[in-house]
């Protein structure tokens, strides 16, 4: 019988009984992350982005990580076949990239991945997702820029003979005490992004050109001294070495997710976001393999011996002379730093989309009146990258982004496989072909690149993750848009 004597039930009583678990797997639908695109606090984002413009973000955030910085952290653990290693990392971004590009084109925001995983799989895994994009792209920032300082000698030594100090040019475990020109090309980037989306584009897509023609101008330079003895032992350390130097190169195929962030500065999200996510992943991996093949055939491969500046080294060997070293010096240096910019920005947009959901402080969701952009954001975000490239070595750096990026890319071909079996009717402009089975290949590639991973990369992932899951259940759970009437008038107290 029922008690009379109990109090009626109500919303905020329902929601206290609903229990952690609906709370941790609560959705946002697809149609309010939709209708909330490029709001924040005290403005809106601009909508200034085409085609081309996109396309030039995703190579710009791309095209220059993996073979202007990482290849000599590569080829020691494959050998030649560090071309393999690249087809590789590229073929498990493919699989990815189609999933990216159908949900794109479905949910154009600009939380990528994060606002992706929100609307199939629920809160919790929206935040873990965000937490690793965090990962991806704030620590890849910083990768990058500690490349860039190695490249900034080549060209000072080759103009006017002076190099920075390594004191000065290098993080602590790796010669120096502070690197100050990885902090300087951060600096760099957070100028141009205070200036506005379509600014920060144009400058990106000049400094894209200026990289394409520096590696193809290496290309021809570095087949003059090619060598097929350099082949004759393909794969001296085996497959595990291949995999081992796929699995760090993937760091530097993250560019076509930076796309994905652009999605409510983009004029035709729709259209253009699918489009600008394949034809910049094919346009990247083709210069990849290709630059790698020729560096490989001009060098021995037990001669990289983890250089960062690899590409001027082997121009400098190959002509006997410096100018061309000093002239692929130059380009490197603008190529790494529009990396720089181009992932910096993806960085402060998924930030952007996650302060809005209330999950991190609204700070980074305020949206400057005049420029349209999240200048405290960018600000904040700006200043940690570059402490952090001032202070920690590339090699650790760059296995730790690519650890968050194959977890977010993972959760993103389950997202396409979630979302068709929960709206199967919903409107895509690009669909992927034979789903499910191209988006489970793609997270069991994750996976296993994931495995090839070092020990203490996993725990520094663990710690990470612990961290940010401490960070959700003391602040982000409870300051929740989506949290029920009660949860929102607890966390005002």
């Amino acid at each position: 019988m029922p008690d009379h004597g109990a109090p009626p039930r109500t919303p905020q009583t329902e929601a206290a009984a609903a229990g952690l678990g609906a709370r941790l797997m609560r959705r946002k639908p697809v149609e309010r992350l939709v209708d909330e695109g490029g709001q924040g606090e005290g403005g809106s984002l601009r909508r200034s982005l085409g085609l081309w413009q996109l396309t030039m973000i995703s190579i710009g955030a791309t095209l220059g990580t993996g073979i202007f910085v990482v290849l000599g952290e590569a080829v020691p653990k494959a050998g030649p076949a560090v071309t393999l290693s690249f087809v590789i990392a590229g073929l498990t971004a493919l699989f990815s990239a189609l999933s990216y590009a159908e949900l794109a084109g479905t949910i154009p925001v600009a939380g990528s991945s994060y606002s992706y995983a929100y609307a199939t799989m629920g809160e919790l895994i929206a935040w873990i997702c965000g937490w690793c994009l965090v990962l991806e792209y704030g620590v890849s920032v910083a990768a990058v820029a500690v490349g860039w300082g190695e490249y900034l000698n080549e060209l000072l030594d080759g103009t006017i003979g002076v190099t920075i100090p390594d004191v000065l040019s290098a993080p602590p475990g790796d010669g120096g005490v502070f690197n100050l020109p990885a902090l300087i090309v951060v600096l760099l980037a957070m100028v141009f992004l205070l200036g506005g989306a379509r600014e920060s584009a144009r400058a990106n897509t000049i400094m894209v050109a200026v990289k394409i023609v520096s590696l193809l101008l290496f290309c021809a330079v570095g087949l003059k001294g090619f060598q097929s003895g350099n082949y004759e032992h393909f794969m001296p350390l085996g497959m595990a070495g291949v995999s081992a130097a796929g699995a760090t190169l993937f760091f530097s195929y993250i560019g076509f997710d930076a796309a994905s962030t652009a999605g409510e500065e983009a004029k035709n999200p729709q259209r253009d976001l699918p489009r600008a996510i394949m034809l910049s992943l094919v346009i990247v991996t083709a210069l990849y393999v290709l630059v790698a093949a020729v560096a490989v055939g001009a060098r021995p491969w037990q001669q990289f011996s983890d250089s960062e500046a690899a590409l001027a080294g082997i121009m400098k060997d190959v002509t006997g002379q410096s100018f061309w070293a000093t002239l692929l010096a130059a380009g490197a240096v603008i190529a790494i730093a529009s990396v720089v910019l181009t992932v910096l920005y993806g960085q402060t947009r998924v930030l952007f989309a996650m302060s809005r959901d209330g999950l991190v402080p609204k700070v980074f969701s305020k949206v400057h009146a005049k420029s349209g952009t999240p200048r405290v954001n960018t600000l904040l975000v700006s200043l940690f990258c570059g402490v952090l490239a001032a202070a920690v070595p590339l090699g650790q750096l760059a296995d730790a982004t690519s650890i968050g990026t194959l977890f977010a890319f993972a959760l993103v071909n389950i997202a396409v496989i979630v979302l068709r079996r929960t709206r199967p009717d919903m409107p895509r402009t690009f669909r992927v072909p034979l789903s499910p089975v191209l988006p489970v290949i793609g997270f069991g590639l994750c996976l296993w690149m994931m495995g090839s991973l070092s020990e203490i990369t996993w725990i520094v992932f663990g710690v990470w993750m612990a961290v940010g899951l401490v960070f959700y259940f003391s602040y982000g759970m409870r300051r929740s848009r989506l949290a029920a009437p009660a949860d929102a008038a607890e966390a005002q107290k």
